[in-house]
């Protein structure tokens, strides 16, 4: 999925090393709403990057849409946009959304199974809800791909995991370890990410890595993380340290959670647009070429817009007048005192 804000800002993903966080911290992060598209563009909830936290381990944006009336909404309909230095993981609760792009992979994205694209050095792709789909429900996510692997080649990764069973509900562990499943999409950095569903009145205590950072985005429910309400699209973020995290489902209806988790980044890292790179030139130069049709991003065939006239290509945003300037991201620590507005 693109970043289609008009204007975005540049964001720099900067970390410190990581301490232990003292207890069971919770900070809450509320989401802000985005426009994905034209006149009748589908809302997004953005949660990941904020200025408040940029990144959860290399999970560097969040964004979380749905259920939509595709009838009400338009769907998604993104024409073929690039990216540098991340890997793109779509999740669908709901609806199917077809996938193209320049390493000449095709694919339909359809719930319960992941779909993760490495940009490598450079990759453009589009995404466009199905002419089946009537309701369009899920999260696209992002994670930063270390100095090592950011030079390399483009790739698509598909799986369908197995649910997990636990006392009260059952998971699907898209990337990483959890609760004794193992995903074999690849990661270049230690991470976790999964889909809960928990049971009325259900209590899971799951046992952590405390050497990750973690974050936990409600879909639907009446949850608390360590006794902290966390409501629908807000997503709950707790720093390292931590053994075991207790997620109550307060409600009388099943709730849905999408779970993720990592070492903190330790990268000096400059995110804008689409582009993960290491410093303001590298963006600039990422953005002319993306504009002067560059080998570095190849072509997509196989977009079909649901509007005979919208762009095949997506153009860049005018970029800042002024250098990007670094942005520090905070110790992995929570800080419940924080919260941001939506």
């Amino acid at each position: 999925m693109s970043n289609t804000e008009p204007a975005p800002s540049e964001i720099d993903l900067a970390t410190t090393a990581p301490v232990c966080a003292d207890g069971a911290k919770v900070e809450i992060i509320t989401a802000r709403a985005v426009p994905l598209g034209g006149p009748r563009a589908m809302t997004v909830h953005r949660t990941l990057p904020q200025r408040q936290r940029s990144t959860i381990g290399a999970w560097c944006f969040v964004d979380h849409y749905g259920p939509d009336d595709v009838s009400d909404t338009g769907g998604m309909d993104v024409a073929p946009h690039p990216h540098t230095g991340l890997q793109t993981v779509s999740w669908l609760f709901e609806g199917d959304v077809t996938h193209h792009d320049s390493g000449d992979h095709h694919a339909v994205v359809k719930p319960g199974e992941v779909n993760l694209m490495t940009a490598g050095a450079g990759i453009c792709h589009s995404e466009v809800s199905t002419q089946s789909t009537t309701i369009l429900h899920g999260v696209q996510l992002w994670t930063v791909l270390p100095d090592s692997a950011r030079h390399g080649e483009r790739r698509f990764d598909h799986h369908a995991p197995a649910p997990v069973a636990f006392d009260g509900g059952e998971a699907l562990v898209f990337i990483g370890e959890l609760l004794g499943y193992s995903s074999p999409i690849p990661a270049f950095t230690p991470l976790v990410g999964a889909e809960l569903r928990l049971d009325p009145g259900a209590v899971l205590e799951l046992d952590v890595d405390p050497d990750f950072e973690h974050g936990l985005l409600v879909d639907a429910g009446e949850i608390d993380l360590e006794g902290v309400a966390v409501a629908p699209r807000e997503l709950a973020y707790t720093g390292v340290g931590e053994t075991r995290l207790r997620i109550r489902n307060n409600g009388a209806d099943r709730a849905r959670l999408v779970f993720i988790g990592g070492e903190p980044f330790t990268e000096d890292v400059v995110m804008w647009w689409n582009f993960i790179g290491r410093d303001h030139d590298e963006i600039v130069q990422f953005r002319e070429e993306w504009e002067n049709h560059a080998e570095r991003f190849g072509v997509t065939r196989g977009y079909v817009s649901h509007d005979a006239d919208g762009l095949d290509r997506l153009p860049a945003p005018g970029f800042p007048n002024a250098r990007i300037r670094p942005r520090v991201s905070p110790d992995p620590v929570a800080r419940p005192e924080l919260r941001t507005e939506s």
